[in-house]
């Protein structure tokens, strides 16, 4: 049997980090109070990084991308398929994909193009290149998660503001008959769609409706907790693998109550759970790329792991990779 095996992993934070303390100071001017205490006690968030105004999702991308590749220590030209998770592109088109393919000059034989399930989607480009690998259509892919987020969020609004951050998480998967991704699960449900969105676009070289994230804060946890349990054992059960061994859970990095408690649903303690959304903030289909990298830089994570990725997005979307490390 063919499996996806990760072979290495990277992420990149713009240098610019702006910490509750920063924020507040930043909201005040526009005659908006908060503070780090309100922030931390609702998220667990104590800073985020910005990207400068020049720096875009592929840029970082390619930062994550080149660290991963070098983990992997292999020719980039291997590289066959190139998937970006971004709700945050370069471009209307072309691809962010496309923009890491030739920044990285890779000009081989290669496909790219993007994904988007908004925080979900670095778990859907996941199982996404699972089923390109098992077919044997393509043998090294590079899976990326970027976002610049803090292009998109109402500074008038506290409540969607202190959430959000930039940055880029990548791993390089490649066929192998080790195990490494054991099962996957996607769901979605449009008729969540008003509960966290930006609804605005382009037409006819000007912008329509609200190009700035809208969040119902409520209707987002409750449904999150529900569904990320649920997709969890989804997962386990198709693997045939009991929680008691997973090994890391590495959530959707958004709000710690969200992550704390599906971790305590599937019988974890927290030292168990990766959890970096203290530093990153919520950025998107990267966090969970983010924190796996992190765990994986610092040892936590070992090769022969079980470990269990999960995210929740707008859309509403959620879904679960269980992997072998």
């Amino acid at each position: 049997m063919t499996y996806a095996k990760i072979i290495g992993t990277g992420s990149y934070l713009p240098p610019r980090r702006v910490t509750n303390q920063d924020l507040t100071a930043m909201l005040a001017e526009k005659g908006i109070e908060t503070s780090d205490e309100w922030i931390t006690s609702r998220s667990g968030i104590s800073a985020r990084h910005y990207a400068d105004a020049n720096v875009t999702s592929s840029d970082l991308a390619v930062r994550a991308a080149e660290r991963a590749i070098e983990a992997a220590g292999v020719d980039r030209q291997q590289i066959d398929l190139i998937i970006v998770a971004t709700s945050t592109p370069d471009f209307v088109f072309p691809s962010s994909a496309c923009m890491v393919q030739s920044k990285l000059g890779i000009t081989s034989n290669c496909a790219a193009f993007d994904l988007q399930a908004v925080c979900s989607g670095f778990i859907y480009a996941m199982a996404t290149a699972d089923r390109f690998i098992r077919s044997g259509m393509y043998r090294t892919v590079l899976v990326i998660g970027a976002e610049v987020f803090s292009r998109i969020l109402d500074f008038n609004d506290r409540s969607t503001c202190v959430l959000f951050g930039d940055g880029a998480g990548a791993v390089l998967l490649q066929a192998s008959d080790e195990p490494g991704i054991l099962s996957t699960a996607l769901h979605a449900d449009g008729s969540y769609v008003d509960i966290l969105c930006v609804p605005g676009h382009v037409s006819g070289g000007t912008v329509t409706g609200d190009p700035l994230l809208k969040m119902d804060g409520q209707a987002v946890f409750k449904l999150a907790v529900n569904v990320l349990d649920k997709v969890a054992r989804e997962v386990l059960e198709q693997a045939k693998v009991d929680a008691a061994q997973i090994d890391w859970l590495v959530p959707h990095q958004a709000n710690i109550r969200i992550m704390l408690g599906s971790a305590k649903k599937l019988g974890l303690p927290p030292e168990r759970m990766v959890a970096t959304v203290h530093e990153h903030g919520n950025t998107s289909a990267a966090s969970i790329p983010l924190a796996l990298d992190a765990a994986v830089r610092d040892g936590r994570i070992q090769p022969g792991h079980h470990v269990l990725m999960e995210g929740v997005g707008g859309g509403f979307t959620w879904g679960a990779v269980l992997l072998r490390m």
